[in-house]
């Protein structure tokens, strides 16, 4: 076994699970993230010769990984349909429900704290469209700047912006009859 390989073998066994962990948090897909982490070790693989050992072995497949991620995103989600707002807005660009907008009550600091509501929050993220989930988690989960998310996915910065306030009020509905409704 060449050097090369038997590098590559050991950082299978050392890093597939954090970068598993970290691609299934930006994907939400197992299938996905395994294919995403594959590639990251192929592409480590074939640009061997190009890792100098300045930065840790970690950080350069994190790297790779999420230059995956971005790539993935850009490709899927140039590949989706258009999004249907019809059920937010009427024919005159009007909201449709009002009480989307209602207050929640302030007993509820601590939420990100809360297992119970981390499971709900992210079945109301995985009910965005796809075209609204990409930035949302570019923009606030990977916390990149608007720039950076425009550039990855394609949109122009007020596209973004009505994408990422249509989807914190479907994400505040879907909250508000999921959680704040029945606690």
């Amino acid at each position: 076994m060449d050097k090369r390989s038997k590098h590559l073998q050991q950082w299978i066994d050392i890093y597939s699970d954090t970068l598993l962990n970290s691609a299934l948090f930006l994907l939400s897909d197992r299938q996905d993230a395994e294919d995403i982490v594959q590639n990251v070790f192929m592409s480590a693989f074939e640009s061997y010769h190009s890792f100098q050992g300045r930065s840790n072995v970690k950080t350069w497949l994190m790297a790779i990984l999420k230059n995956k991620v971005a790539e993935f995103y850009r490709k899927k989600y140039r590949h989706t349909g258009n999004i249907p707002l019809d059920h937010y807005f009427d024919s005159e660009g009007s909201w449709k429900h009002d009480d989307i907008l209602q207050d929640w009550n302030e007993k509820d600091d601590n939420l990100l704290d809360n297992n119970d509501f981390n499971s709900v929050m992210a079945e109301c993220m995985d009910k965005l469209p796809l075209k609204w989930l990409i930035p949302v988690k570019l923009y606030y989960l990977e916390e990149k700047k608007a720039a950076s998310v425009c550039q990855e996915t394609g949109l122009t910065t007020t596209n973004l912006w009505k994408i990422l306030q249509r989807s914190r009020m479907q994400l505040r509905e879907c909250l508000e009859f999921n959680w704040f409704n029945i606690s």
